[in-house]
């Protein structure tokens, strides 16, 4: 668990909007559902903007309680690691991606001067959003019902393209990574800012781990054609 989330275990409620957007990923769109504005009304405590604005604050906390769930350990025997990588990152990335890119084309465009402008960052998400649904659904058409069925001769062929992909992905962070200058915004950056870095910052790391669950952990399971 990160420090934000740990800061995060104390009363939302009585935290300002703005620095909850900054170290929260998804709570910009959460503020924005709720019609709470965390921009220029991020002085504002939850509990301030939520009565200003006619909104209950425990919805408001509970959803935000929902975009950082205690971390779930990964199991390792094949069909419930399955489970667990489409219900943690294939579902999560279908979530958050596209919020993340409107975030991004935001502060492209209100930003557009600023010599520290993440310049195409929204192309490029898109570009990661677009590869890595191609990505899941292969998997979740191709490979993972080849091995629900308890692996086939074959499937050395599907791990293999979804390796090569994985390489792929890695080289595409790298270059968010470098965009974005390790998720750092400048001195001066507004709250969007800072909630969008914070959100590219978890992309990288989510993608990452469900990499490495499936090089390291699901994959190799099938290196023989069964399990």
């Amino acid at each position: 668990m990160n420090a934000a989330t740990q800061e995060l275990e104390a009363p939302t409620v009585d935290r300002p909007l703005g620095e909850i957007a900054r170290e929260l990923p998804g709570a910009a769109a959460v503020f924005r559902r709720h019609g709470l504005d965390y921009c220029c009304g991020g002085s504002q405590t939850l509990r301030e903007a939520a009565d200003a604005a006619g909104v209950d604050a425990g919805a408001v906390e509970r959803d935000l309680a929902a975009l950082a769930p205690a971390p779930a350990e990964a199991p390792e025997e094949p069909l419930p690691l399955i489970d667990h990588i489409l219900s943690r990152y294939h579902e999560t990335h279908r979530r958050e991606l596209p919020e993340l890119i409107a975030l991004a084309r935001r502060v492209e465009e209100r930003h557009a001067g600023h010599p520290q402008v993440p310049r195409g960052l929204a192309s490029l998400l898109e570009h990661i959003a677009e590869a890595i649904e191609e990505h899941m659904q292969k998997e979740e058409r191709i490979l993972f019902p080849m091995m629900r069925a308890g692996g086939v001769p074959m499937i050395s062929g599907p791990i293999q393209v979804m390796e090569h992909e994985h390489v792929e992905h890695g080289e595409r962070l790298r270059q968010l990574e470098a965009l974005t200058r390790n998720h750092t915004p400048p001195a001066d950056a507004c709250t969007s800012w800072h909630a969008l870095y914070a959100g590219t910052r978890k992309l990288v790391d989510d993608v990452m781990q469900h990499i490495h669950l499936e090089n390291n952990v699901l994959f190799p399971q099938f290196s023989g054609g069964h399990y």
